[in-house]
């Protein structure tokens, strides 16, 4: 028996139902909570957060790290909810690097800086810090939403997922055995309760991780608050493999950049364009990995790939591929759901020969399938792959470093990689252009963002 699962799941008589991604069993019950909880969790947060900042830089790095160890050391019980409910393979691994993450944020160092002229430029805490979580990675985008707000001095109440709760609760329980009471509070609760959230007047800074067209709604709802956003919405990252490339040599990351969490990633690779002279080896390629590739529970480690998270996104994908097919594009394998593993397993799809104004293009997939897109001329990639409202993430693949280079200054994204897709740190700044969001996350500009300034001058 998983004793967290117990210590967070709500009498099922009060709570909602949770599914098993991969099954659909009943795993647990998530509190059924309302804007008046809200309300309370914000109160709570309020309060404590005078007392949480006095306690300075060094102390609530000391707990933090304390909160990190324990994680470390429940990662087996943490990451068994984590896969029940999100379906990926090997659930301890996000739990071990949300632990990673929060060590990362208490380890790094803003000291104030010295302007001239007797001026300082100090780092502040800003009160209430709001964080609303996706599904994909719960407890890892938790984490990294909350671990930079507590490390500068902030309280944070964390709104998780509909589908997705218990992980987050289960996160939560663990954190405030070593946090004071109200520094970290999770309030599981409908859209509702993300809408209250959001316009809340105690609410200081909003950080969320989600959609593009949720990310809009955020924005207008902060005009009520004037709440600070960091926002790191929807990607349809494109990669460009160059002529010359030894695709062999690439072709696990590149499979992989794709493919990561069943391709449920904001900055997993979602279209790839490749030059003609070495397109059909490449698609061969990804179809050779995308057969041979595990796929089942993620409760079974042999696995590497997992259900689609939920029925809604299970319908997406399989439209996506159905227009795809339906407007003459080569489904080289893949292309069908796999009922036989679970209602909401889908082959691992590569999808040949189709344009750009195919849904499955121009749209983001969120799941295991990967368009491969033909060109002849780099400059017309290049515009091709620029041109969505999107940029969260992009990468060029080539044996030319030089030549990858040039390539990877002309792309309109937060973060390129070169011969390699979707790799973040807790010490490199990550986030989004266009329509994919704004504000970074990690190292010291994260810290940075959730910081108020002051200037003291002398």
């Amino acid at each position: 028996m998983n004793a967290l699962l117990t210590t967070v799941s709500a009498d099922p008589a009060l709570g909602r139902p949770i599914l098993d991604a991969a099954t659909r069993e009943v795993i647990g019950h998530a509190p059924v909570q309302t804007v008046a909880d809200l309300d309370a969790a914000i109160a709570a947060a309020s309060a404590a957060q005078p007392a949480w900042a006095a306690l300075g830089h060094a102390e609530r790095a000391r707990l933090m790290r304390l909160a990190a160890d324990d994680i470390d050391a429940h990662a087996d019980e943490l990451g068994e909810i984590i896969t029940h409910e999100q379906g990926k393979v090997a659930g301890a691994g996000e739990a071990h690097g949300a632990a990673h993450w929060l060590r990362g944020a208490a380890d790094t160092v803003l000291e104030p800086q010295q302007l001239g002229a007797g001026a300082e430029l100090h780092y502040v805490p800003l009160g209430v810090v709001a964080s609303i979580g996706p599904w994909n990675f719960p407890v890892m985008i938790a984490v990294w939403h909350l671990a930079p707000a507590l490390r500068m001095g902030n309280t944070v109440v964390i709104k998780p997922s509909e589908n997705t709760p218990l992980s987050v609760l289960a996160l939560v329980e663990i954190l405030n055995r070593h946090l004071p009471a109200g520094v970290v509070t999770a309030v599981s609760g409908d859209r509702e309760v993300g809408a209250a959230l959001a316009s809340h007047p105690d609410i200081a800074k909003i950080v969320f991780t989600g959609s593009t067209a949720t990310g809009r709604r955020i924005v207008e709802s902060s005009a009520a608050n004037l709440a600070r956003l960091t926002l790191e919405l929807g990607g349809n990252d494109a990669g460009i493999v160059l002529p010359g490339t030894d695709v062999e040599a690439v072709a696990d990351t590149l499979f992989w950049g794709a493919f990561m969490n069943t391709g449920q990633v904001c900055a997993a690779l979602k279209r790839l364009y490749v030059h003609d002279s070495v397109y059909e080896e490449t698609v061969a390629a990804l179809a050779a990995r995308a057969e041979a590739a595990p796929i089942g529970s993620g409760h079974d480690k042999s696995n590497r790939l997992g259900p689609v998270q939920n029925p809604a996104q299970f319908d997406i994908v399989a439209r996506l591929v159905d227009d795809a097919r339906d407007r003459g594009a080569r489904i080289v394998t893949g292309g069908e759901p796999a009922p036989e593993l679970g209602p909401l397993f889908y082959r691992p799809t590569i999808v040949a020969d189709v344009d750009d104004d195919a849904a499955v293009v121009a749209e983001e997939q969120f799941g295991p399938v990967l368009p491969v897109i033909r060109y002849s001329d780099v400059d017309d990639a290049i515009r091709r792959a620029n041109g969505t409202e999107q940029g969260l993430g992009a990468s060029v693949w080539g044996a030319d470093a030089d030549a990858a280079a040039a390539v990877a200054e002309r792309l309109d994204a937060g973060t390129v990689w070169i011969n390699q897709h979707g790799g973040v740190d807790p010490s490199i700044p990550f986030g989004g252009t266009k329509a994919s969001g704004y504000g970074l996350e990690f190292g010291v500009e994260g810290l940075k963002a959730m910081a108020a300034t002051k200037v003291i001058r002398r």
